[in-house]
């Protein structure tokens, strides 16, 4: 056994894509073996004790024994590493079992360098990854759902920040502040359903791509899997808060798009999937294209957009500015100021010419002009069900005997006026808006906000037309990636209710300072378009912290020496997984200290008890917690106590 180990160490040293560091990458073998990769399968035939062990004759066939490979790979006397023989040393040992078996639930984000912040630096995101996305068996939970404990609640407005009285209520008792929530969005989800379940008009969410590149400035490279529980936890949590009218949009790119809708089919209900919009976000140009002929370009991301219920489906039309001239309006009437009967058509190519224009929609002199004339500007249309459409005479011009319609040359005549939609860009020409968005510019949105994310934001005009076509006045938005405050900014200067939930710490870059902007009046985005001149308020608070405070600091520590420290106060106060032998932890202290700086974090965050991230509203009174009368008055508001 011991002599098959080394020998086949040695032979797969010898593929480079299984060398890092001059380390075996387990996970990497693993993957290549089930796909059974070409380079791996006669690399390991070329071998002949290989051969004999993970191959199989069937006549003149050799079969690769792909799954004892894969057994025996992932067999811990395989690559063993100092993190996982002190682990299972103390006692946190782990299973084999996979997450469709398991039902697991991702619990916590992936953090870059064990460190969870928005603003990476190149530098940064070439490093190597370490993930500490925290998977939990349904029967390792057991508090982790229930409803937290907020804390730190504070109304904003144009005056500043103030102590939170009590909430804003109407006479149904229902909430009707704004909230903008600090902490881990899964357990903030569940700890609004007391009071906002069947109540939240619309969702708007732009997770994590899962990319392994992702330009939102933190890191979200899940695997596959895991990624999708991420999102499916997330999922059913929300699609409890929505109206039954409610709908939901989540944005992605075709790393996952095609595995998300399939998701949110089961999620949501095949039934009641709306479309998928493609939003053209990239177009290509500049140094892009000079990768053309490797691949081809991205130019488009997507919105998949659900009803609850789609029974109760309400969509507002939009128009947008149509992009090309329709040239079955070809005809125009020089006389409309004189009776109908004495209407005379010429073709509308004659009095351009006159006019010196060009049927040109970029061309802004000729956009004017037959908005001018979208009276005398007309084609020909088919007249429908009208009956005895012959008894009119052809050569006039003449209503209907019910006065409805103006018939000509038998048939209907359909005036520019009546093609003229309110826009964005005011009253033009315009098309309906369908499931292909090409027309909300993606860049330099630097500005917007008065707060900078660069590569991660989306444009207010795109939430804007979002909350145009399924919401009115006053109707809940939530957004629980909210990241820089996009959605509850132009929710709040449309007159939405909003809800906001986010973990990551953008510092001057956060929502809280892009709307105390919207507050006082900012300018940008689509603020003159709706005429927003600054006002109203919301409220912040927060997730009361726990464990997620030892796991903070475990985070943020620079040293060996301020994780032992840490550790000491962890036996004290923090709540530890049943899994740790705090004895045989101090007992073998030297392996701990002997682990890298990286394997030690993430040995300490596997020994923190992950149903004690947050405190649980049903122990607000356990003196433990140190919770003040304050937030228990407001804690006991809002869940109606």
């Amino acid at each position: 056994m011991e002599n098959l180990l080394n020998n086949l160490k040695l032979l797969l040293q010898k593929d480079e894509r299984l060398v890092s560091e001059g380390e075996l990458l387990k996970n990497k073998i693993i993957e290549l073996a089930i796909k059974l990769d070409k380079a791996l399968i006669e690399l390991l035939l070329a071998d002949k004790q290989m051969k004999e062990v993970f191959f199989a004759q069937a006549g003149k066939v050799t079969v690769f024994d792909k799954d004892k490979f894969i057994k025996f790979v992932s067999n811990k006397q395989f690559l063993p590493d100092s993190y996982t023989a002190f682990k299972n040393k103390i006692g946190l040992t782990e299973d084999d079992e996979f997450i469709s078996e398991k039902k697991e639930v991702v619990l916590s984000w992936p953090y870059k360098d064990c460190v969870l912040e928005g603003g990476m630096t190149k530098e940064d995101q070439k490093r190597d990854e370490i993930f500490w996305n925290e998977i939990l068996a349904p029967d390792e939970i057991s508090r982790l759902l229930d409803p937290k404990v907020f804390t730190g609640a504070k109304r904003i407005d144009k005056k500043g920040e103030h102590e939170l009285d009590k909430f804003k209520t109407d006479g149904n008792g229902d909430i009707k502040d704004n909230l903008i929530i600090k902490g881990n969005n899964l357990l903030a989800l569940h700890s609004l359903k007391k009071r906002f379940a069947g109540k939240v008009k619309l969702i708007y969410i732009d997770p994590p791509y899962n990319t392994g590149n992702d330009e939102f400035k933190y890191n979200d490279a899940f695997n596959h899997s895991s990624w999708l529980v991420f999102m499916k936890n997330r999922l059913e949590a929300a699609r409890i808060l929505l109206k039954d009218e409610g709908v939901i949009f989540v944005q992605c790119d075709d790393n996952e798009q095609a595995y998300l809708r399939v998701l949110m089919d089961e999620v949501f209900e095949r039934d009641n999937f709306v479309n998928t919009i493609s939003l053209r976000v990239s177009p290509p140009e500049g140094v892009k294209t000079t990768h053309a002929s490797k691949t081809i370009l991205k130019e488009k991301e997507y919105l998949h957009v659900y009803v609850k219920n789609r029974q109760k489906l309400v969509i507002k039309p939009i128009y947008v500015k149509a992009d090309i001239w329709d040239t079955h309006y070809s005809s125009y009437i020089g006389n409309i100021e004189e009776p109908i009967e004495k209407w005379r058509s010429i073709p509308l190519s004659q009095k351009l010419e006159r006019e010196k224009l060009i049927a040109d929609l970029n061309n802004k002199k000729f956009v004017r002009w037959i908005i001018k004339n979208s009276e005398r500007i007309f084609q020909l249309i088919d007249s429908g069900k009208y009956k005895n459409i012959e008894k009119y005479r052809k050569d006039k011009f003449q209503w209907t005997d019910d006065g409805k319609i103006i018939i000509y040359r038998g048939r209907k005549v359909h005036f520019l006026s009546e093609g003229l939609k309110e826009t964005d860009e005011g009253l033009t020409l315009g098309r309906l808006l369908c499931d292909f968005w090409k027309d909300i510019s993606f860049n330099n949105l630097f500005q917007e906000g008065g707060v900078s994310l660069i590569g991660g934001k989306k444009p207010e005009k795109l939430i804007k037309r979002i909350l145009e076509m399924f919401t009115t006045t006053n109707d809940i938005v939530l957004d629980f990636f909210m990241g820089t405050g996009t959605t509850c900014a132009v929710a709040h200067k449309m007159g939405r209710q909003y809800i906001g939930i986010e973990q990551l710490d953008y510092g001057k870059n956060s929502a809280v300072v892009r709307l105390k902007n919207v507050i006082n009046g900012d300018q940008t985005g689509i603020s003159k378009s709706v005429g927003w001149k600054g006002a109203g308020d919301f409220v912040y608070m927060e997730l009361a912290k726990w464990n997620e405070n030892f796991v903070d600091e475990i985070k943020k520590a620079k040293s060996g020496k301020e994780l032992q420290k840490l550790w000491e106060t962890m036996k004290e106060k923090a709540h530890l997984s049943y899994k740790v032998d705090i004895a045989a932890f101090d007992k073998n202290v030297k392996d701990f200290t002997d682990l890298s700086l990286e394997n030690q974090k993430r040995f300490l965050l596997e020994c923190l008890d992950k149903n004690h991230l947050y405190v649980n509203y049903s122990e607000i009174d356990d003196e433990e917690y140190g919770v003040s009368a304050e937030d228990k008055k407001l804690n006991k508001e809002f869940y109606k106590v």
